[in-house]
């Protein structure tokens, strides 16, 4: 069998995530500890709370520090609606903590405020179904987990646009009223009744 057959069996034979059910487990080596590096990320380690998983292609790369850096920057937001936030991309952890240490000036995500994850072979991103299989790269993929680890929002796209840290707040706090939310629904207003 091909090499190619072979990954397209692989692909098939995955599980992908969907939403309204329980989100793929994960166990990754992440910038928890910057110093050793030691310290992974797992799913189970979120039980109870809302998390925001922010898939991204590449580290030194130039969208991804402006998206980054803006949902470190209103990280209070984010965890003041109940959530945490892991940045995941196909780098090694090496080269994670090399960009926390980068300056912000100089294309760097400096003073990151949340872990970054590393997904190397892309079997977490392949599981999402956001995995560039011939560059072994993520789209940008954004999935909101709910505190009993359902996955309850899922949002990709191609590679040149940045996500909007706005959105994801809305969104969230959508999810959080449990009830039904129009188009341009915003935090403080009442849910459909029906």
């Amino acid at each position: 069998m091909s090499a190619t057959a072979t990954a397209r069996e692989t692909v098939t034979e995955t599980t992908f995530a969907k939403v309204g059910q329980p989100a793929p487990d994960f166990n990754l080596p992440s910038t928890k500890n910057m110093e050793t590096l030691d310290e992974n990320v797992k799913l189970s380690d979120y039980n109870g709370k809302w998390l925001v998983l922010l898939f991204y292609p590449l580290d030194f790369t130039f969208v991804c520090p402006t998206e980054l850096t803006a949902f470190s920057d209103r990280i209070e937001e984010l965890n003041g609606v109940g959530a945490e936030v892991i940045g995941i991309s196909t780098d090694s952890v090496h080269s994670h903590r090399a960009w926390i240490k980068t300056p912000r000036e100089e294309n760097g995500v400096a003073d990151l405020e949340y872990p970054l994850a590393s997904d190397v072979g892309g079997k977490l991103s392949r599981k999402y179904n956001i995995l560039v299989e011939d560059e072994n790269i993520a789209l940008r993929g954004l999935f909101i987990i709910n505190p009993e680890g359902i996955l309850q929002y899922a949002n990709v796209h191609d590679l040149n646009i940045g996500r909007s840290v706005d959105e994801t707040l809305r969104v969230l706090q959508g999810l959080q009223t449990g009830g039904l939310c129009a188009a341009d629904w915003t935090p403080g207003e009442e849910n459909l009744s029906i």
